[in-house]
């Protein structure tokens, strides 16, 4: 449950931290005074994106924590483990947001992003808004209501889960026969597979290719080259290479004769020579092999043409030809083999369909007793909200789609007669806003407790009504309140006066600058407070002496 709320530079509010007890908190205060403020703050730290208008005019940024205690709720101090923000047991949601529009936000000190907080702030606290009931006025949240009061989630999961794995089957059975392309695209592909198998080479292959051919392309410059080359080193005329360096060979030997030091510029010019004669021979033998064949040369210019051509068309490098050729053969060779596949997967489908069914059976069951007791309970709801004789039915219609739906094979529709005699009418179509309010209300206190939420807040769910209606809702959410932690933001005396605990928003102006105060009451405040809910301009004696009777009663309830 909430032990503590603390909101800085929030809308008007400058700073403020609010304790919560277990029981019903109502919060009070006049028209504009920010009451529905506590509960944006809870909304942000559920998750809820976040406004730059929600800072305090003139700040930076607003500041926004809650703790909870979590006492045994062991799932939700697993959930904490799990994602290793568990702190011995402590739950602290904090979220800064900035003027500029951005905002962070951290569980137990550590950040988090929002869907971590949203996830976990829908396991601590249930939000009913004050416009939440033009929401039951479509039939998907008529039936998601439905299953939650029958607390279908276990058989509503079983379902969703078999119509997912069905959808995956069908749509793997279309992607592996290709519809009516099958046979055209196998035709296709065994054309290019033949192609790709016939020309495509492999990366050291095609650089071998291309060696070649740019050695044929130049096989005229490179004989004319090496002709020149070895007449240089080896050659008739006088001043060759190898005729040079044997000169000066000799003449360094006659040299030596005279000086021993030179001995070895004679050792280093008889290598030399050496080298020489070996670079003569290792050119002759180049010029041996060196290919001058034009119909080679051809044959290997059109081979990499038809690379070339290979290439745009697959649009992939021509190295990556004999892959691409692989991967299609790949594709290929399923979609031959597809045969034994789609046999596989049309049994798969069968098998998923009549388990579907199954369990579609079961939840189809579980809903028509939820749908039966649901309307007895908000058909005996009524009456006390000030609609004697009206009736309240859920209809379920089957769905015949032909294939598993996600939720099952029903549709909900709520029905309302909110006068005797008249038949049940769909409430989409019949309910006024009134009447709409209390349906409402009576739908949710028929569906209240029946999760592990701890928190419960609403924010004017009691708006529309008045009198001895008012009174029954604070009995009600009273109640309630012994079950769970209820906070309340009402308007009405008869409801604020059946709160355990009492917290009063007020709102005042200090020159340019508007504040909004929260204070917890006591006693003889919180009497003048219900005073003032239920007189005028002026309050009287008579004003306060009801008050305190109104209190005395309620407070006589446990």
């Amino acid at each position: 449950m909430l032990r503590s709320l603390y909101v800085k530079d929030f809308a008007i509010v400058g700073e403020a931290e609010i304790s919560f007890d277990s029981g019903l908190t109502v919060v009070t205060g006049e028209t504009g005074a920010g009451k529905s403020l506590l509960v944006d703050a809870l909304l942000l730290l559920a998750g809820n994106r976040a406004e730059a208008n929600l800072v305090r005019h003139g700040c930076e940024r607003a500041e926004l924590s809650a703790e909870f205690d979590l006492g045994k709720r062991e799932d939700l101090l697993a959930w904490l483990r799990n994602e290793e923000l568990d702190d011995e047991g402590a739950c602290q949601l904090r979220r800064v947001i900035r003027s500029e529009g951005t905002s962070r936000a951290w569980i137990n000190g550590r950040p988090v992003t929002l869907i971590q907080m949203k996830a976990l702030g829908e396991r601590l606290i249930e939000i009913h808004g004050q416009h939440e009931h033009q929401a039951l006025l479509e039939r998907n949240q008529q039936l998601a209501l439905l299953d939650a009061f029958g607390a279908h989630g276990e058989a509503l999961l079983a379902v969703q889960t078999l119509a997912r794995e069905w959808r995956g089957v069908v749509t793997r059975i279309k992607d592996i026969s290709g519809g009516e392309d099958h046979a055209e695209r196998i035709e296709w592909l065994s054309h290019q597979v033949q192609e790709l198998d016939a020309h495509a080479l492999t990366a050291p292959a095609l650089a071998e290719l291309e060696e070649s051919h740019r050695r044929l392309a130049n096989s005229g410059q490179l004989l004319q080259g090496c002709a020149g080359l070895a007449d240089l080193l080896d050659g008739d005329s006088e001043f060759s290479i190898s005729r040079l360096i044997s000169r000066a060979h000799s003449e360094s030997l006659r040299l030596a004769a005279l000086d021993p030091a030179l001995e070895p510029l004679g050792q280093l010019l008889d290598a030399a020579r050496i080298h020489v004669d070996e670079s003569v021979d290792s050119l002759g033998r180049y010029q041996s092999a060196l290919d001058l064949d034009p119909e080679r040369y051809a044959e290997l210019d059109a081979q990499l043409a038809k690379l070339h051509e290979l290439s745009r068309k697959h649009r992939v490098g021509m190295a990556d030809l004999h892959e691409h050729g692989a991967a299609l053969r790949g594709e290929l060779e399923s979609l031959r083999g597809a045969g034994a596949q789609l046999a596989s997967l049309e049994q798969e489908r069968g098998q998923l369909q009549d388990r579907y069914g199954t369990a579609a059976k079961k939840l189809g069951k579980a809903r028509l007793d939820a749908a039966e007791k649901l309307g007895t309970a908000v058909g005996d709801l009524l009456g006390d909200l000030g609609m004697a004789g009206g009736r309240f039915g859920v209809e379920l219609e089957t769905i015949h789609s032909g294939e598993p739906e996600l939720n099952g094979t029903e549709r909900c529709e709520f029905m309302v007669s909110a006068n005797p005699g008249q038949p049940l009418r769909a409430l989409r179509k019949v309910a006024s806003g009134g009447e709409l309010s209390r349906i409402s209300l009576a739908i949710e206190v028929a569906a209240l407790g029946l999760d592990d939420v701890g928190t419960m807040v609403f924010d004017e769910v009691d708006a529309g009504i008045g009198g001895a209606v008012a009174e029954v809702v604070g009995q009600k959410l009273r109640r309630l309140g012994s079950q769970r932690q209820v906070l309340c933001v009402t308007h009405l005396a008869q409801v604020a006066a059946q709160g355990h605990a009492h917290l009063q928003v007020s709102k005042s102006a200090n020159g340019d600058s508007t504040e909004t105060r929260i204070n917890r009451l006591d006693d003889k405040s919180r009497r003048d407070e219900i005073a003032r809910m239920l007189g005028g301009i002026e309050i009287t004696r008579e004003t306060l002496a009801h008050a305190k009777q109104m209190l005395q009663v309620a407070q006589s309830t446990p």
